[in-house]
């Protein structure tokens, strides 16, 4: 019965497992509980659905953080990541963002992705309760036996960075962080797994997220 409490108690684990993490980060002196008084949320991405699903969820969390946020696809009349933008545009976009009382920027996008491919044999056999580390290595030195326990999954590296657009600074960056998203067939969870990260990593270094 041992084995079996192991593997459901480890089933219960991963799946409780988030499937984002934060990797790398960096942060400006200035940015030491930076409050904003509303903030547009910014999700790049070429799938328009996949955009409007982060910005909602990003911008409904903060929400409950008494954070005034808002969708990049509710302020502009199209979607702001269609077309290039110029220096010029982006200005006039920065005032029009200054006329409606925004003071900060959170601007997200995938910056790249890895193959990754995980070993399940020591999951999956775990039920063989080895005696001595002599019958473990025994059974595990012979190679062969992997060739169909591989498992291939994608990860992907999201970036946030946090701009603050205060009249007299050019939108200085006062944060950026790297979370690794563990690919998934659910894409709402993972979502929710990377905005919930990213949320408690601003929580934690007080940026945007200050309670006092």
């Amino acid at each position: 019965m041992k084995p079996i409490l192991i593997i459901a108690t480890l089933l219960i684990l991963f799946s409780s497992c988030s499937s984002s993490k934060l990797v790398d980060e960096w942060e400006s002196p200035e940015a030491l509980h930076f409050e904003a008084n509303k903030v547009l949320v910014i999700g790049l991405a070429q799938d328009k659905e996949l955009r409007m699903q982060f910005e909602k969820e990003l911008a409904t969390q903060l929400e409950r953080e008494d954070v005034i946020a808002v969708r990049s696809i509710d302020f502009f009349e199209t979607s702001f990541a269609d077309e290039h933008k110029s220096e010029t545009e982006l200005n006039k976009i920065e005032q029009q963002l200054l006329d409606a009382g925004f003071d900060a920027i959170l601007f997200s996008k995938i910056v790249g992705s890895e193959d990754k491919v995980s070993l399940m044999q020591a999951l999956r056999n775990f039920d063989n309760s080895f005696n001595s580390f002599r019958e473990d290595f025994y059974q595990s030195q012979d190679a062969s036996q992997f060739k169909n326990e591989y498992q291939s999954y994608k990860v992907y590296q999201a970036q946030t960075n946090l701009y603050c657009i205060c009249p007299e600074k050019e939108r200085e960056l006062l944060w950026s962080g790297t979370i690794d998203i563990v690919e998934g067939s659910k894409r709402d969870r993972n979502i929710k797994d990377y905005v919930k990260t990213l949320v408690q990593s601003l929580e934690d270094r007080k940026i945007l997220i200050v309670h006092l």
